[in-house]
């Protein structure tokens, strides 16, 4: 992607499943940005990934778990899934969440 500046009413939301939506805001071969919608009750099902996660909670509060840790997070705060860490969140009202992942998730590319 060779943009440097994003945007927010130019980037459309993908829709994924469940109350989820995200949008993609930026990315190389070794970061991506992306911003995931969550409305409340939304489930992002356990599931674990090569790529290292650092995420902030911009809006909502969420029950995070992290391998065999689980918290309640909510705006302002964030956490951090090393790679091949099984990971999985529940919006416990509608929020949003800042995935920075590294290398940039190539699954997510069209």
């Amino acid at each position: 992607m060779n943009q440097v500046f994003f945007k927010n009413e130019n980037i459309n939301w993908e829709r994924i499943d469940g109350g989820i939506q995200r949008k993609i805001f930026g990315y190389d071969n070794r970061i991506m940005m992306v911003i995931v919608d969550f409305k409340k009750g939304a489930i992002g099902a356990k599931h674990k990934h090569h790529h290292s996660q650092s995420t902030f909670i911009q809006k909502g509060v969420f029950e995070v778990t992290v391998g065999e840790n689980k918290d309640t997070l909510k705006e302002g705060d964030g956490f951090f899934v090393s790679s091949d860490s099984e990971h999985g969140v529940l919006a416990l009202e509608d929020g949003i969440l800042i995935d920075v992942f590294s290398p940039a998730r190539e699954d997510f590319i069209k």
